[in-house]
């Protein structure tokens, strides 16, 4: 029997959770995913799950006890107001609000990062991807902001530390936006490496003065292409990487850098994601048993995020 290489981690709550009408965060983003992966053939290659929910004592890894029994609260609200036809939404910032059905997605998203990372420790996959939302990398220790609830990233990095033994993994970011969520949680813990790139000045704005040893953040402006990220990747990340020799990898997928993507003014193609994915799993392959947990963050041009996500995945299915 041929077993599939890279796991495919989704669920149906996550396309519950909206925001609001226009909202550029919305449930058609998985839709599009799906059905290219579909059109293409490329599903046919994964091991497709149903993710399970993260439990709290999972998000309790990276967030305080009082922001997962705040937002439990908020959700379990909402849904004795559904129930009486009062509010559809809780605002949490201009951004970024909750339905009746946040909570759930929310635990299903962590929940499948975390699953991910079980089943690619078992062996039963070399690698994953988790189609889901909302995304993570905004969420911070104790807040919630910018689209995201609880780091997805950030969970399931440290349950492989502490629930699998690992002593060294790293954390890849290539959303458009500065992963400030996973900076605040993992910042400091040398046990973790974190590479990444951002657009700045650029949301969120909040950049440490001195950041961490372990986080390798690096910016640039507006309208940066491909080649010279490529060259900074080559020149800071790969160094880094090789020489913290990860024994798990684990990526913050954003696909919003795109140039067609309206919510950055980056200029990444597809050709781009195949390159930076081929250099993770070299790395991957080399010091990590392949071992890689990929999680959907931003991307909101649909047809851009479609076609982004298949180069990505394709690639981390030897496609």
């Amino acid at each position: 029997m041929t077993v599939n290489r890279t796991g495919y981690f989704s669920h149906p709550d996550c396309r519950r959770h909206e925001m609001g009408p226009g909202h550029p965060e919305c449930p058609e983003r998985l839709d599009v995913i799906d059905d290219r992966l579909l059109l293409t053939g490329v599903a046919d290659a994964l091991d497709q799950r149903e993710a399970p929910s993260a439990s709290v004592a999972d998000l309790e890894l990276a967030h305080t006890r009082m922001h997962v029994a705040a937002l439990r609260g908020l959700g379990d609200q909402l849904v004795e107001d559904m129930q009486a036809g009062g509010r559809p939404y809780v605002q949490i910032d201009p951004d970024t609000a909750l339905n009746p059905y946040t909570w759930s997605a929310a635990l299903h998203a962590a929940g499948a990062a975390v699953a991910a990372t079980d089943a690619v420790m078992a062996g039963e996959m070399e690698n994953a991807f988790c189609a889901v939302r909302p995304p993570g990398h905004h969420a911070g220790r104790a807040q919630a902001m910018g689209f995201c609830f609880f780091n997805n990233v950030a969970v399931a990095a440290l349950h492989a530390l502490e629930r699998h033994g690992l002593s060294r993994v790293a954390v890849v970011d290539f959303d458009v936006h500065h992963g400030n969520g996973t900076e605040n949680i993992l910042g400091g813990d040398d046990r973790i490496l974190m590479v990444g790139f951002y657009q700045h000045p650029f949301y969120p704005n909040i950049v440490l003065p001195h950041p961490s040893p372990n986080m390798l953040n690096f910016q640039v402006p507006a309208y940066t292409r491909g080649d010279a990220i490529r060259e900074q990747i080559e020149s800071l990340w790969i160094p880094r990487l090789e020489a913290f020799e990860p024994e798990m990898i684990f990526i913050s997928a954003g696909f919003d850098a795109h140039r067609d993507d309206d919510l950055g003014q980056l200029g990444l193609t597809e050709q781009d994601y195949v390159w930076i994915t081929s250099r993770i799993k070299d790395v991957a392959r080399r010091f990590s048993k392949g071992r890689i947990v990929s999680c959907l963050e931003g991307g909101y041009n649909l047809d851009a995020l479609a076609r982004s996500v298949e180069a990505h995945v394709r690639v981390l299915a030897d496609l």
